[in-house]
């Protein structure tokens, strides 16, 4: 179910996560500030309960925003399974994964607080550690797969989001007695090292005139009795990250219509034109940004398995 290639649709499915995420952040922080039973004299803890419930309600709702927003635009084509089964994503399999265990854990746990009255206590509360499991894997999930990872605003956010979950979890660690804060210090240690050693910071540049990329993507072909019409979406994951779709009609004599668009992420700018020459396994284009630049194209990959192609390459040059 691929509805769209607006770019509008993949905005929102970005800032659904991102939005999904800081929500998430503020409800496991209401979440320890309540379990650590301190007293703040302007939230009385009934307020503190409602907007802890109401705040999983919206992280619900945007994450929902997310997924089907996912689900229908047509540049990144992920079916029912890939959204839906852990590992079943060809992009970024191990990542993507772990943004839907989140998703899956959080509806879990929704329905163990809707029916919280029916389940002793101790049980409850012991399924509700499990939103820690469910920030960390939204953490690593927006980290490693979202396409604005290594935007500084991005990581600025994430930052201060970790801090305030790791500040709140270690005071409630600290009411638990010195043995469970030094496992939680050695924890949190533990986790640090792993995020900076698995995620180092890289500025990548932006809107570059010439650049070289890896290229991932997928081939539709639709034929007829005299021509064909061939889209070609994919997404460049170098240095400088963009989205490609080229949309070609071909005849027995070449070329009769083309069209060629280039995003780059996490700008937004679009460079529009059209292809110039075509080949068995790639393609030639030329476009215009709307800052005024021109940049040639050319993108080519190897032997295509089924639909997809994973060993192509992206040549843009002023």
């Amino acid at each position: 179910m691929h509805l769209t290639s607006s770019p509008v649709d993949w905005y929102a499915a970005r800032a659904a996560g991102v939005v999904a995420y800081v929500l998430l952040t503020i409800v496991v922080s209401f979440g320890l500030t309540m379990s650590s039973r301190r007293r703040l004299e302007r939230w009385p803890r009934f307020a503190l309960e409602e907007v802890h419930r109401f705040g999983g309600i919206l992280v619900g709702t945007f994450i929902a925003i997310h997924v089907v927003t996912i689900a229908i635009d047509s540049y990144l084509r992920f079916s029912p399974a890939a959204i839906l089964v852990p590992f079943a994503a060809s992009y970024r399999p191990l990542w993507v994964a772990l943004g839907i265990v989140a998703a899956e854990l959080l509806l879990a746990l929704a329905i163990t607080n809707r029916f919280r009255d029916r389940l002793p206590y101790a049980r409850w509360r012991a399924f509700h550690y499990a939103n820690f499991a469910v920030w960390t894997a939204a953490t690593v999930h927006g980290l490693a797969s979202g396409t604005d990872r290594s935007s500084v605003w991005l990581m600025t956010l994430t930052a201060v989001c970790a801090g305030i979950v790791v500040t709140l979890t270690a005071r409630r660690i600290q009411l638990a007695g010195p043995k469970a804060l030094a496992a939680g210090g050695a924890a949190a240690t533990a986790v640090l090292v792993l995020a900076l050693v698995a995620f180092p910071f890289h500025p990548r540049p932006w809107n570059a005139r010439s650049f070289h990329d890896s290229l991932v993507g997928v081939i539709s072909r639709n034929a007829g009795p005299t021509r064909e019409l061939v889209s070609v979406v994919a997404t460049g994951e170098g240095d400088q990250r963009v989205l490609m779709r080229a949309d070609l009609l071909v005849e027995p004599r070449g070329l009769l219509a083309t069209s060629f668009d280039l995003e780059f992420l996490p700008s937004g700018l679009r460079c529009h034109g059209h292809v110039t020459h075509i080949d068995s396994l790639g393609f030639q284009g030329l476009c215009r940004a709307a800052d005024g630049t021109k940049r040639v194209v050319r993108a080519a990959w190897e032997a295509e398995q089924g639909s997809q192609f994973n060993a192509g390459t992206l040549d843009v040059h002023a």
